[in-house]
């Protein structure tokens, strides 16, 4: 598929939509499962040193990805708004915005990076952490604050590429970043040849050297496709910074409903809490695969709203749906028929009793489920972020309402409840998505 803006003004998905979205898909989820393998390996090689180490790492990554997931609207606002512009054939504008969004990126990725340093000790206590650990983490987390800025331009920066229906690119710098941050764990945590034995921080170094090292090859390819040159345009960074608004009430909620799904399940017992985490285990990496098509579905919206061509936009949401769908029915057979082996992988034995009856209301939602992905994916490639912050806030403060109705009455198999709570927080979220793009695209 040819990616250069000068050339997409006759778009190979017109002509052959269900080969070209499978080909934009297929670089996108390697791109997007290449990570957590790789804080699988993490995780393998720090667990060598023992449990307070691997403890400290837990503690680190947690709160990370936490507030760097805050800064999503970096990405997905950017993808939203070149995706537009090259629609238009605004070669201009595409570079102001690629150049503004990098920008941004970098000051909030410094800001980031130097403001949570003065807080680490009450951080990592408020996490639990304590004595050696909370040595290890502080050291840890210091050492990726370090790479905040290079976390941040790299996640503008697939947006760029992803808004120029551009799926490869990403692939190849996760690729080569991630390859890398193996390489130097195996180095640095346990000091081989003329490298020091650094234990977690070793592990915290070689992530963000890897980071920064994959920052300096989107920006040299971006260059190369882009000619980017520094510009900084106020109206262009407002507009992100509403979009980032926008997003941060939306990820904030979910991350309450989702904190507060954990905290019933755990004050239930440890055998509901353990059987909870093993569901939810399962449904994070199965977001990752949802969100494949959801971000090709975003790019490919995008791009025909910046022509204005709502056929095809209708035609990309009908593709997106259809993917998502019957990808969810797969995973809710797959999940139903093979019960007994995700729960010998995700629980302890003692957990078994309470998890299956929870996994079985999981599968039966999913094909539901998957519908919120995609609509997520084409309302933000059509711009209308607020509609679905709006809908997040009232599917979240529903589904709240009715974990907080669990916690009060304390019914039997609390996790059967607390999971269809959350299918219907789900469902919700669907019809209204849903209901949504069919009213943005008729005819």
């Amino acid at each position: 598929m040819t990616t250069t803006t000068e050339s997409l003004n006759e778009h190979a998905y017109r002509n052959a939509p269900a080969k070209t979205f499978a080909s934009m898909s297929v670089p996108v989820l390697l791109s997007l499962i290449a990570e957590p393998l790789t804080g699988l390996v993490d995780t393998a090689f720090v667990a060598k040193l023992g449990t307070e180490p691997l403890a400290a790492l837990g503690i680190g990554t947690m709160v990370l990805t936490s507030a760097f997931w805050i800064f999503n609207f970096l990405g997905i606002g950017t993808q939203t708004e070149i995706a537009h512009s090259i629609g238009a054939e605004n070669k201009t504008e595409t570079a102001t915005i690629a150049s503004t969004s990098l920008l941004l990126a970098l000051g909030v990725g410094l800001v980031s990076a130097l403001l949570p340093l003065l807080f680490l000790p009450q951080i990592s206590q408020f996490m639990g952490a304590e004595g050696v650990m909370q040595s290890l983490s502080i050291d840890y987390m210091t050492c990726r604050l370090a790479g905040g800025p290079a976390v941040l331009f790299t996640m503008a920066a697939f947006g760029i590429f992803r808004g120029l229906q551009d799926m490869r690119t990403p692939l190849v710098v996760t690729t080569v970043v991630n390859a890398l941050n193996v390489l130097l764990d195996w180095l640095l945590i346990f000091g081989h040849g003329p490298f020091p034995e650094l234990g977690v921080t070793g592990a915290a170094l070689a992530t963000t050297i890897s980071q920064y090292i994959g920052m300096a090859i989107t920006l040299y390819a971006l260059h190369r496709k882009l000619g980017l040159t520094p510009k900084f345009d106020i109206p262009r960074c407002k507009r992100l910074l509403s979009i980032g608004w926008d997003m941060t009430v939306r990820t904030g909620l979910v991350i309450a409903f989702l904190l507060y799904c954990t905290r019933t399940a755990t004050q239930a017992g440890a055998i509901e809490g353990a059987a909870h985490q093993g569901i939810r285990q399962f449904v994070v990496f199965n977001t990752m695969l949802l969100d494949t098509f959801a971000i090709t579905g975003q790019s490919l919206s995008g791009y025909f709203k910046g022509k204005n061509d709502n056929l095809m936009i209708k035609q990309v949401v009908r593709q997106t749906f259809g993917y998502s769908f019957i990808t969810g029915i797969i995973i809710g057979v797959l999940m139903i028929a093979g019960a007994d082996i995700f729960a010998g992988l995700l629980i302890p034995l003692e957990s078994y009793a309470a998890f299956i009856p929870a996994w079985t209301v999981v599968a039966i939602f999913q094909p539901t489920n998957s519908l919120s992905y995609a609509t997520d994916g084409i309302l933000w490639g059509i711009g209308d972020f607020a509609f679905t912050r709006n809908a997040m806030c009232i599917s979240c403060l529903i589904g709240i309402g009715f974990i907080a109705l669990i916690t009060m009455f304390q019914p039997p198999h609390p996790l059967v409840w607390i999971w269809l709570a959350t299918g219907g927080m789900m469902l919700i979220r669907s019809a209204l998505g849903c209901y949504r793009c069919w009213q943005l695209t008729k005819v």
